[in-house]
Protein backbone atom coordinates (compact mmCIF):
# COMPACT_ATOMS: atom_id res chain seq x y z
CA UNK A 1 0.00 0.00 0.00
CA UNK A 2 2.49 3.03 -0.81
CA UNK A 3 2.25 5.95 -1.96
CA UNK A 4 2.55 5.47 -5.79
CA UNK A 5 3.18 9.01 -8.01
CA UNK A 6 0.24 9.99 -10.13
CA UNK A 7 0.79 9.98 -14.05
CA UNK A 8 1.81 13.52 -15.13
CA UNK A 9 0.54 15.45 -18.42
CA UNK A 10 2.57 15.21 -21.09
CA UNK A 11 3.08 14.56 -24.76
CA UNK A 12 0.69 11.57 -26.01
CA UNK A 13 0.11 11.04 -22.23
CA UNK A 14 -3.37 13.11 -21.33
CA UNK A 15 -5.49 9.55 -21.53
CA UNK A 16 -3.02 8.45 -18.51
CA UNK A 17 -3.51 12.10 -16.38
CA UNK A 18 -7.64 11.81 -17.14
CA UNK A 19 -7.09 8.08 -15.67
CA UNK A 20 -5.31 9.72 -12.38
CA UNK A 21 -7.98 12.30 -12.01
CA UNK A 22 -10.92 10.16 -12.45
CA UNK A 23 -9.53 7.73 -9.35
CA UNK A 24 -8.65 10.73 -7.45
CA UNK A 25 -12.54 11.80 -8.37
CA UNK A 26 -13.98 8.31 -7.45
CA UNK A 27 -11.84 7.71 -4.03
CA UNK A 28 -12.37 11.59 -2.53
CA UNK A 29 -16.15 10.21 -3.62
CA UNK A 30 -16.15 6.94 -2.07
CA UNK A 31 -14.55 8.80 1.14
CA UNK A 32 -16.81 11.38 1.49
CA UNK A 33 -19.81 8.13 1.63
CA UNK A 34 -17.76 6.38 4.02
CA UNK A 35 -17.65 9.70 6.18
CA UNK A 36 -21.05 10.55 6.09
CA UNK A 37 -23.35 7.49 5.19
CA UNK A 38 -21.17 4.71 6.67
CA UNK A 39 -19.33 1.88 4.69
CA UNK A 40 -22.32 0.24 3.35
CA UNK A 41 -23.11 3.02 1.17
CA UNK A 42 -20.16 2.63 -0.58
CA UNK A 43 -21.62 0.90 -3.44
CA UNK A 44 -20.78 1.70 -7.50
CA UNK A 45 -23.84 3.05 -7.98
CA UNK A 46 -23.34 5.72 -5.07
CA UNK A 47 -19.54 6.31 -5.96
CA UNK A 48 -20.64 7.55 -9.53
CA UNK A 49 -23.72 9.64 -8.54
CA UNK A 50 -20.99 11.02 -6.00
CA UNK A 51 -18.68 11.50 -8.19
CA UNK A 52 -20.90 12.55 -11.25
CA UNK A 53 -20.13 9.87 -13.16
CA UNK A 54 -20.97 7.09 -14.60
CA UNK A 55 -21.52 3.71 -13.24
CA UNK A 56 -19.51 2.22 -16.22
CA UNK A 57 -16.48 4.82 -15.39
CA UNK A 58 -16.17 3.12 -11.81
CA UNK A 59 -16.45 -0.52 -13.04
CA UNK A 60 -13.75 0.02 -15.61
CA UNK A 61 -11.30 2.00 -12.86
CA UNK A 62 -11.52 -0.48 -10.33
CA UNK A 63 -13.47 -3.38 -11.53
CA UNK A 64 -15.71 -4.22 -8.48
CA UNK A 65 -16.48 -3.05 -4.82
CA UNK A 66 -13.79 -4.93 -3.59
CA UNK A 67 -11.30 -3.40 -5.87
CA UNK A 68 -12.55 0.24 -4.72
CA UNK A 69 -12.56 -0.34 -1.46
CA UNK A 70 -8.93 -1.87 -1.26
CA UNK A 71 -7.81 1.16 -3.85
CA UNK A 72 -9.23 3.44 -1.23
CA UNK A 73 -7.52 1.41 1.53
CA UNK A 74 -4.72 1.87 -0.22
CA UNK A 75 -5.19 5.82 -0.74
CA UNK A 76 -5.81 6.43 2.85
CA UNK A 77 -2.54 4.34 3.76
CA UNK A 78 -0.77 6.83 1.37
CA UNK A 79 -2.47 10.06 2.84
CA UNK A 80 -2.01 8.18 6.21
CA UNK A 81 2.19 7.79 5.71
CA UNK A 82 2.72 11.34 4.16
CA UNK A 83 0.71 13.00 7.07
CA UNK A 84 3.18 11.46 9.62
CA UNK A 85 6.23 11.38 7.34
CA UNK A 86 6.28 15.28 6.24
CA UNK A 87 2.93 16.69 7.09
CA UNK A 88 2.72 19.76 10.16
CA UNK A 89 2.98 18.35 13.97
CA UNK A 90 1.97 17.30 15.92
CA UNK A 91 1.61 14.01 13.51
CA UNK A 92 4.09 14.89 11.30
CA UNK A 93 7.79 16.35 12.42
CA UNK A 94 7.90 19.32 14.82
CA UNK A 95 6.44 17.85 17.92
CA UNK A 96 7.68 16.23 21.13
CA UNK A 97 7.87 12.30 20.04
CA UNK A 98 4.89 11.85 23.17
CA UNK A 99 2.73 14.01 21.59
CA UNK A 100 3.54 12.61 18.33
CA UNK A 101 2.55 8.99 19.11
CA UNK A 102 -0.80 10.47 20.78
CA UNK A 103 -1.18 11.88 17.31
CA UNK A 104 -0.20 8.98 15.01
CA UNK A 105 -2.50 6.84 17.43
CA UNK A 106 -5.83 8.91 16.70
CA UNK A 107 -5.43 9.11 13.46
CA UNK A 108 -4.92 5.61 12.86
CA UNK A 109 -7.90 5.08 15.15
CA UNK A 110 -10.31 7.64 12.97
CA UNK A 111 -8.72 6.07 9.52
CA UNK A 112 -9.35 2.30 10.72
CA UNK A 113 -12.90 3.18 11.65
CA UNK A 114 -13.31 5.02 8.79
CA UNK A 115 -12.85 1.30 6.68
CA UNK A 116 -13.47 -1.13 9.93
CA UNK A 117 -15.75 -3.69 7.49
CA UNK A 118 -13.09 -4.05 5.45
CA UNK A 119 -10.09 -4.00 7.20
CA UNK A 120 -11.25 -6.57 9.14
CA UNK A 121 -12.05 -8.83 5.70
CA UNK A 122 -8.57 -8.25 4.75
CA UNK A 123 -6.75 -9.19 8.10
CA UNK A 124 -8.42 -12.13 7.92
CA UNK A 125 -7.97 -12.81 4.59
CA UNK A 126 -4.40 -12.49 4.96
CA UNK A 127 -3.82 -14.16 8.46
CA UNK A 128 -0.56 -13.88 9.99
CA UNK A 129 1.05 -12.33 6.98
CA UNK A 130 -0.80 -9.27 7.60
CA UNK A 131 1.75 -8.37 10.46
CA UNK A 132 4.34 -8.06 7.88
CA UNK A 133 2.88 -6.19 5.03
CA UNK A 134 4.59 -3.44 3.77
CA UNK A 135 2.58 -0.38 4.95
CA UNK A 136 2.31 -1.73 8.19
CA UNK A 137 6.11 -1.96 8.47
CA UNK A 138 6.56 1.68 7.89
CA UNK A 139 4.35 2.46 10.92
CA UNK A 140 6.06 0.02 12.95
CA UNK A 141 9.19 2.05 12.02
CA UNK A 142 7.47 4.97 12.87
CA UNK A 143 6.39 3.92 15.62
CA UNK A 144 9.92 2.78 17.09
CA UNK A 145 11.58 5.87 15.80
CA UNK A 146 9.33 7.68 17.81
CA UNK A 147 9.60 5.32 21.14
CA UNK A 148 13.35 5.44 20.54
CA UNK A 149 12.75 9.02 20.81
CA UNK A 150 10.88 9.13 24.27
CA UNK A 151 13.75 7.16 25.79
CA UNK A 152 13.27 3.73 25.07
CA UNK A 153 16.58 1.90 23.97
CA UNK A 154 16.70 -0.33 22.49
CA UNK A 155 12.86 -0.47 21.17
CA UNK A 156 12.01 -4.56 20.78
CA UNK A 157 9.83 -5.84 18.41
CA UNK A 158 7.46 -7.27 21.43
CA UNK A 159 7.30 -3.28 22.42
CA UNK A 160 6.45 -2.73 18.71
CA UNK A 161 3.70 -5.27 18.81
CA UNK A 162 2.59 -4.41 21.91
CA UNK A 163 1.73 -0.22 21.64
CA UNK A 164 0.12 -1.18 17.90
CA UNK A 165 -2.20 -3.73 19.05
CA UNK A 166 -5.11 -1.41 20.61
CA UNK A 167 -4.90 0.15 16.97
CA UNK A 168 -5.55 -2.68 14.86
CA UNK A 169 -8.66 -3.27 13.14
CA UNK A 170 -9.86 -6.37 15.21
CA UNK A 171 -8.52 -4.82 18.03
CA UNK A 172 -10.99 -1.89 17.62
CA UNK A 173 -13.94 -3.88 16.19
CA UNK A 174 -13.89 -6.18 19.50
CA UNK A 175 -13.77 -2.99 21.38
CA UNK A 176 -16.84 -1.04 19.83
CA UNK A 177 -18.37 -4.16 19.26
CA UNK A 178 -18.54 -6.28 22.13
CA UNK A 179 -17.22 -3.57 24.83
CA UNK A 180 -18.91 -0.72 23.93
CA UNK A 181 -16.57 1.69 24.09
CA UNK A 182 -17.29 4.74 21.52
CA UNK A 183 -14.13 5.64 19.43
CA UNK A 184 -13.93 8.54 21.04
CA UNK A 185 -13.20 6.58 24.35
CA UNK A 186 -10.97 4.15 22.72
CA UNK A 187 -9.14 7.47 21.79
CA UNK A 188 -8.77 8.76 25.58
CA UNK A 189 -7.65 5.06 26.52
CA UNK A 190 -4.69 5.69 24.06
CA UNK A 191 -3.81 8.77 25.54
CA UNK A 192 -3.75 7.45 28.90
CA UNK A 193 -1.02 4.30 27.14
CA UNK A 194 1.04 6.54 25.75
CA UNK A 195 1.44 8.41 28.79
CA UNK A 196 1.87 5.84 30.67
CA UNK A 197 4.63 4.78 28.36
CA UNK A 198 5.97 8.10 28.99
CA UNK A 199 6.00 8.09 33.14
CA UNK A 200 7.63 4.25 32.28
CA UNK A 201 10.83 5.15 29.98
Amino acid sequence: MGTTALPMAGPGEGERADAGRNRLLLLDAAKRLIDNHGAAAVTMDEVARAAGVGKGTVFRRFGSRAGLMLALLDHSESEMQRAFMTGPPPLGPGAAPRDRLVAYGLARLAMVCAHLDVLVEADDAAGPDRLSHPARQVSVMHVRALLRDMGFAPVDEALSLAVLAPLEAAAIHHLTEHEGLTIDEIGHQWERLVGSLTSGS
